[in-house]
């Protein structure tokens, strides 16, 4: 293991001083109940949106609080983190306890290794080290950051509220699939409109994808 691991430092450009906590941030808890990334996924968390809030206050001192926001939620999400981390092909350092699912790890479990690194580096070199390793690695995605996208629930509000003084209705119509790979049906509707099904891996997901259909169908937008 300890070849791995000086191996994804090289691929990381990191330099641990202590590699046993790298090692307990690609451990998960199929492979050590006790010994685990879990709490250094939490840490990782944290102290990555600590780092991209700091650096979009400073990119955009003049931005409104809601527009940072939305900003940061595109930044820093498990998308965001498993795309970054996932290009790094960290998935073949990954101590998993089931050798069926080693060459299909799931990935949630790659975002979650991205988040306790980023803990596990925090806590090894401390906030300077850590916040340049952050900014290294999302550098590409802050660029692009600067491009405001409105997403298709807030645009659907907006719309509802000009034309109808109400809200958008949301409603689960079924959740189903396993527990690591669920499937949601939901539907949206707006005063005098038909219920617009959509489905997603989240709540939230199918909720923009429902807001997406309706605003398709929606003529006088």
């Amino acid at each position: 293991m300890k070849k791995k691991l000086f191996k994804l430092q090289k691929k990381l450009n990191l330099n641990f001083k202590n590699l046993d906590l790298l090692e307990r941030a690609l451990t998960h808890k199929s492979y050590d109940s006790i010994n685990n990334y879990e709490k250094l996924e939490f840490l990782g968390d944290r102290v990555l949106g600590l780092v991209i809030s700091k650096k979009l206050l400073e990119l955009y001192p003049e931005e409104r609080e809601g527009v940072l926001d939305k900003k940061l939620a595109s930044l820093v999400n498990k998308n965001s983190c498993f795309k970054i981390f996932n290009s790094l092909e960290i998935h073949e350092f990954i101590l998993i306890g089931n050798t069926k699912k080693k060459n299909l790890i799931e990935n949630k479990i790659i975002s979650d290794c991205s988040e306790s690194i980023i803990g596990a580096v925090y806590l090894d070199k401390g906030f300077d080290y850590v916040e340049k390793f952050i900014l290294r690695l999302w550098q590409n995605l802050i660029i692009s950051s600067n491009i405001t996208i409105v997403d298709a629930k807030t645009r659907l509000q907006e719309y509802s509220l000009k034309k109808f003084k109400t809200l958008p209705i949301y409603k689960v119509i079924s959740n189903t699939g396993p527990r690591h790979k669920p499937k949601f049906k939901v539907g949206v509707k707006l005063k005098n409109t038909k219920l617009i099904l959509a489905v997603g891996s989240s709540k939230k997901s199918a909720e923009q994808s429902a807001a997406d259909e309706c605003l398709k169908n929606l003529k006088d937008l």
